[in-house]
């Protein structure tokens, strides 16, 4: 492989399962440290939650987020060590995979990393509770599409609702207040949508119902320390390389209540040069 052409992207939330890890773990003595050292940070076994659960608060948004922000550590550093010569041109990943991507082009040291996402999901676990709502994914519809849908049922029914994730073309997910979101997805089916069907989260990530996190998330952004990546990592927010420490910090004080632009970060890393993608997570 060309790693001069190659991208190295992580996902987000939603892509846990149970036993993640595990694998490169009881393989590599660099992946297992790496567990260990989190659970170091945390004062729990993360790696215990990661490989037998329970699954239900494997699940849990605070719990999570650490938890793939870990495993795609380990991978990575795995990768590292194995194929030294492993140097992509560009990273960027998916809202949480973000900070995995920060990580890994040593704009974050892990230890500062592992504290900020489990600050992150324990806010935004906070921030659903409090304000309780939904997301769903709509296959089959275009982004403007979807922006008209969410207009007209704002003004409708007085409740918010918005884009959350651009995925993909053809590939939109929705976040917002539960009656809301139920509402959008009647009109998306009427519309023709090919599958318009709820996540199954409780926190409506990437919408104003995540604006009570935002100045406690904040602080922490703040009290963390940043450097230039020494790899170009595209950010969420504006699609745009995150080339120094206010940047990024300007990227995730955004994030929580800002759309995730992954179709436009992909797009701009193909039209820098990428050829080809490797995803390292759950």
């Amino acid at each position: 492989m060309n790693w001069e052409k190659t991208a190295v992207i992580f996902p987000g939330q939603g892509s846990q399962v149970l036993g993640m890890g595990k694998d490169f773990a009881d393989e590599y003595p660099l992946a297992r440290a790496t567990f260990e050292q989190a659970d170091e940070v945390l004062g729990f076994s993360l790696s215990r939650l990661c490989w037998a659960g329970p699954a239900a608060a494997l699940n849990q948004t605070l719990h999570t987020q650490p938890a793939l922000f870990v495993t795609s550590t380990a991978i990575w550093r795995v990768l590292r060590q194995l194929l030294p010569a492993a140097c992509p041109a560009w990273m960027a990943g998916h809202s949480l995979g973000e900070f995995s991507a920060l990580t890994a082009a040593g704009a974050l040291a892990y230890d500062d990393g592992l504290r900020l996402v489990y600050a992150r999901g324990s806010l935004m676990q906070k921030a659903g509770e409090d304000n309780p709502g939904a997301m769903a994914a709509l296959l089959g519809l275009d982004i403007p599409q979807v922006a008209a849908l969410c207009a007209d049922v704002a003004a409708q029914s007085g409740k918010k609702v918005v884009i959350a994730n651009d995925n993909c073309p053809g590939q939109v997910v929705v976040s917002g207040e539960n009656a809301a979101v139920e509402r959008l997805l009647e009109l998306a089916a009427e519309q023709g949508a090919r599958r318009a069907v709820k996540l199954a989260v409780s926190v409506a990530a990437h919408s104003p119902l995540m604006a009570s996190a935002e100045a406690a998330f904040r602080a922490a952004v703040d009290a963390t320390p940043f450097s230039a990546p020494q790899t170009a990592v595209y950010g969420n927010v504006d699609a745009k390389p995150l080339a120094a420490a206010a940047d990024i910090r300007s990227e995730l004080n955004q994030q929580l209540t800002q759309t995730v632009r992954w179709t436009e970060s992909m797009q701009a890393i193909i039209g820098a040069g990428a050829e080809n993608f490797v995803e390292l997570g759950a």
